[in-house]
């Protein structure tokens, strides 16, 4: 990777957002997606289930019950970020979020579920919801029927418009914006 090229650098954070859908090592398998409820900012660490480069499009899992879908629906802004301290490196994303329920692209993502992932979607009530004891939510896999979930699940499309990427190492740090609008891509260097 040439640090002192754009492209080389663009290259570099989709070549690693690639490798965290497939990867379960790599710390940009896990992204802290945020989004903004009631005016203030609310982040959670996501699974990153694909990337497709060409549309510039992260694909998350979510129960539909939780608190971020009513969030997307008042204001879709969302905003990606990971970073890997081995890499030295920091991928920053801002778009917009829309989410898929009970249609063919959550149908296919379900099936294609392993049964432990379909357990999280099979608890009694939404993810955040309030509850008086933890153990009153517990529950062993044989004792529920999974396919049950379905009715939960739905698919996070983040579609981004914006991408930073950073580079850390001793003798000076690179930092790139890219910005993508109306199809034109334009990118810069800023001061890290």
């Amino acid at each position: 990777m040439n640090l002192e090229n754009k492209n080389d650098l663009k290259k570099k954070a989709f070549e690693i957002l690639s490798d965290g859908v497939k990867n379960r090592d790599s710390l940009f398998h896990t992204l802290t997606l945020s989004t903004i409820d009631r005016g203030k900012i609310d982040s959670r660490v996501m699974v990153l289930r694909e990337f497709i480069a060409k549309k510039r499009y992260l694909k998350f899992h979510t129960d539909q019950r939780s608190k971020k879908i009513q969030e997307i629906k008042s204001n879709p802004v969302a905003a990606v970020i990971g970073y890997d301290p081995a890499q030295k490196i920091q991928i920053r994303l801002q778009g917009n979020l829309s989410f898929s329920h009970q249609d063919n692209k959550t149908s296919e993502a379900w099936n294609a579920s392993q049964h432990i992932s379909k357990k999280c979607y099979s608890v009694k009530s939404g993810s955040s919801s309030v509850i008086k004891s933890p153990a009153s939510h517990d529950f062993h896999i044989k004792d529920v029927n999974l396919e049950e979930g379905y009715k939960n699940f739905s698919i996070l499309n983040f579609y981004f418009d914006s991408l930073e990427f950073l580079y850390l190492q001793r003798s000076g740090h690179r930092r790139c914006k890219f910005v993508w609008s109306k199809n034109k891509l334009e990118s810069y260097w800023l001061v890290p």
